[in-house]
C-alpha cells in the first residue's frame, strides 16, 4: 500500500495497481469509502468537504464531479478527485483534485463555494437519493 500525496486534511490509503478504469474513471471501493478519480493513483492538491446526508455514495460522486469538472475544466492541468466518506449521521464528501503547480490562490475557496451551493447540493442530493437503498 502507498499513500497519495494529497492535501493534508485528507487521506486515501492506496494500493498502486488500483482499480480498472470504467468510462475513463477510476473508482474505488472499500470498507466505509468511495474515490472517483479520472488519474491513478487520485491526489488532493486542493480539497474541500461537505456533509450530506445518507445517500448513494456513487450517485453523489459523479453528480459532484461533473459540476466541479464544468467549474474548472479550463484549469490547466486539473484533473478532478471526489471521494465519499460514510458515517454515522451521513455522508462526508470531500472534492477537488490535482491541480498543476502553483494552484491558484482562492481555488480551495471556490470548491467549497460549490458544495455548498444549494441548488446544486439540491440537484444532487434529489440525484443520489432516487436511487438509495
Amino acid at each position: 500500500m502507498e499513500e497519495a500525496r494529497q492535501h493534508p486534511a485528507v487521506s486515501i490509503a492506496l494500493d498502486e495497481s488500483g482499480p480498472a478504469p470504467l468510462r475513463g474513471w477510476y473508482e474505488h471501493r472499500e470498507s466505509g469509502r468511495y474515490t472517483l478519480a479520472r488519474h491513478w493513483p487520485p491526489r488532493f492538491d486542493v480539497a474541500a468537504s461537505a456533509d450530506f446526508p445518507p445517500l448513494r455514495a456513487s450517485r453523489l460522486a459523479h453528480q459532484v464531479r461533473q459540476d466541479v469538472w464544468r467549474a474548472f475544466q479550463r484549469l490547466r492541468g486539473f484533473s478532478p478527485v471526489v471521494q465519499i466518506d460514510v458515517r454515522d449521521t451521513g455522508i462526508r464528501v470531500t472534492a477537488g483534485g490535482r491541480a498543476a503547480r502553483p494552484v491558484p490562490p482562492g481555488l480551495e475557496t471556490r470548491i467549497e463555494a460549490l458544495l455548498d451551493d444549494p441548488c446544486l447540493r439540491a440537484r444532487w442530493i434529489a440525484h443520489a437519493s432516487k436511487w438509495a437503498a
